[in-house]
């Protein structure tokens, strides 16, 4: 009998183990019996179809590139089944290991039929296995579609649906103090009430470029000709505004003009101060220098304090990596979620510099960055 033959002929079993696996994974406590066996008899009528049609080298290619000769416009059953794994709360690892019992149930049922296997039956096996690999690349590419569209819909709420009220809170809490005078405590309340909304703006702000970063393009830049002296005393003066008791020293030397991008410039200085003034000694002043020559800007911000673990300089600048505070945080945790060096470093890239850090308890903590002044 040829394996074609046999998945027909034992099609119960091979649907009966398939539910059965399926019933294991977490989603499954409450799914019918009709949802566990989702289209996996379509899926084998696909398999036995394909192991009795003929196939040539060029179309062996293409199924190992999970590409099929279907050119009409209806999703196969493999499709269908990753977009309604997606659905019901499956995660891809679990949708794959349905294929890989289904391709496990099949070949020991097949084996143990066939104990000595002609050549014929080896070439059915191979096929088959092919014909799971398709099934499980058009399932994988449906499945992966649904995640991006849900993640793309998370960041179209995030850059919208929420950034609007946050705005609109953040320009309440400004104008409060115009209309009428505050006691001190009201006065404490709406400045907090300003801090944090812009901090959850950041973090907007700051996913929103971290899924830009890892998209694979990098962070989008629109150079014009900036001095960035200026925009470090700006971001100089807020930080300050929002951290009187910190003293924070800026020197800009040389030729600091070139074409950047303001605004990432500006996220840069903000996030390689703030986190100066997070880690650094509360009595010890930041340094912040800005020196310039004919091809370059280089920017190096200081502090002294407890330094950077050698285990931690080498994941500094991944993304969602948190270091410890002095103290000021709640158990010592720094209250962001571990992007800022991340976007800092990518903001770096998109202008073709460089980025370094050195950290150690004699000199402090110093991060460098070299800007070339045209892109």
């Amino acid at each position: 009998m040829r394996l074609a033959d046999f998945i027909r002929e034992n099609k119960r079993q091979i649907i009966a183990e398939w539910e059965s696996f399926a019933r294991t994974l977490e989603p499954a406590e409450h799914m019918t019996s009709a949802q566990l066996r989702d289209h996996i008899e379509q899926i084998l009528s696909f398999i036995v179809a394909d192991l009795e049609s003929p196939q040539s080298d060029s179309q062996q290619i293409k199924k190992s590139h999970g590409k099929s000769d279907n050119e009409n416009d209806q999703y196969s059953a493999a499709e269908i089944h990753g977009d309604i794994r997606h659905d019901e709360g499956f995660d891809i690892v679990q949708m794959v290991s349905e294929y890989r019992a289904l391709r496990s149930s099949v070949i020991k049922l097949w084996t143990n039929a066939n104990r000595n296997l002609s050549d014929e039956k080896v070439v059915d096996l191979i096929r088959f296995n092919e014909s799971i690999d398709q099934a499980l690349a058009e399932s994988i590419v449906k499945f992966t579609k649904k995640v991006d569209y849900s993640k793309n819909l998370l960041l179209g709420v995030l850059g919208h649906d929420i950034r609007s009220p946050l705005g609109a809170m953040n320009m309440c809490a400004q104008l409060i103090p115009i209309v009428g005078i505050l006691n001190e405590k009201q006065q404490e309340l709406t400045s907090q009430i300003v801090s944090s909304s812009s901090r959850v703006s950041d973090i907007v702000t700051n996913l929103l470029d971290l899924t830009s970063a890892r998209a694979g393009t990098g962070l989008p830049i629109l150079r014009a000709v900036m001095d960035i002296g200026i925009l470090a005393r700006q971001v100089v003066e807020e930080t300050q505004i929002q951290h009187p008791d910190r003293p924070i020293l800026l020197e800009i030397t040389g030729d600091v003009q070139g074409e950047w991008d303001a605004t990432r410039i500006g996220q840069l200085f903000s996030n390689l101060i703030s986190n100066a003034v997070q880690y650094g000694t509360k009595t010890a002043p930041i340094d912040v220098m800005v020196r310039g020559d004919r091809l370059e800007v280089k920017i190096s911000i200081h502090n002294d304090g407890d330094p950077i673990p050698p285990t931690q300089l080498t994941t500094l600048f991944h993304s969602f990596t948190r270091g410890k505070s002095d103290g000021n945080q709640t158990g010592g945790v720094t209250s962001n979620i571990g992007l800022g060096l991340f976007i800092t470093k990518e903001i770096v890239l998109a202008h073709g510099g460089t980025i370094k850090v050195i950290s150690n308890e004699k000199e402090g903590t110093t991060f460098s960055v070299c800007l070339p002044k045209v892109g």
